[in-house]
């Protein structure tokens, strides 16, 4: 069965999003890159996974770039190489867990992307980062209580996001197509919006 979103879908979302880049954010586990390759092969758009990118340009992993030179110097760069990914035309990024709290961040995506923040909630991130050893931020006695700061602190950030779409233990292929339906209803409304404006002046 072929992943790509049925036609009509797909070259309505594309034809909507422009230039704009379409951008996941969430918590660690919350499967930004799972659904994002899926929304980016059925939208036959670009995929990049920003950890990846900061990996490839640092010649380093992220729990190594974390423990050489700390949190701050880490977004530093993430938040340079998101810029950059901005730029580069229609794609799917899907970000760090911590890339959307930083302001600049926000308003360059806001500015050049559309932003879709995967919601999870606490049982269901805990199950799946449990399987993954190279969480930096879990390397804790309590790595659930540091999973719970990290929603109470990061969530208010994250619902700024302009859709929002609640994943859960359900498949992907699910998730995608919910995600699909909600970026096409946003990228409907935005332009809908546009015309009332360019047409009530």
């Amino acid at each position: 069965m072929t992943e790509q979103a049925h036609p009509d879908i797909a070259e309505s979302i594309r034809g909507l999003l422009g230039r704009r880049v379409i951008v996941f954010v969430g918590l660690m586990g919350a499967g930004k890159t799972a659904i994002g390759r899926k929304v980016a092969a059925g939208l036959q758009l670009p995929f990049i996974d920003s950890d990846h990118e900061i990996e490839s340009v640092s010649c380093m992993t992220v729990p190594d770039l974390f423990e050489k030179y700390g949190e701050p110097e880490f977004r530093a760069l993430e938040q340079r190489v998101i810029e950059r990914l901005l730029q580069e035309g229609p794609r799917v990024v899907s970000t760090g867990g911590g890339a959307y709290m930083n302001a600049q961040t926000r308003a360059a995506i806001s500015a050049h992307g559309i932003s879709i923040w995967l919601k999870a909630d606490l049982d269901t991130l805990m199950e799946r980062v449990s399987k993954r050893q190279n969480r930096p931020l879990l390397k804790n006695p309590d790595p659930r209580g540091v999973m719970q700061k990290l929603m109470d602190d990061r969530y208010p950030f994250y619902a700024l996001a302009d859709i929002h779409v609640q994943t859960r233990d359900a498949r992907r292929e699910i998730i995608t197509a919910e995600t699909l339906e909600a970026l096409l209803a946003h990228l409907q409304d935005v332009g809908a919006a546009v015309k009332d404006n360019g047409t009530s002046a």
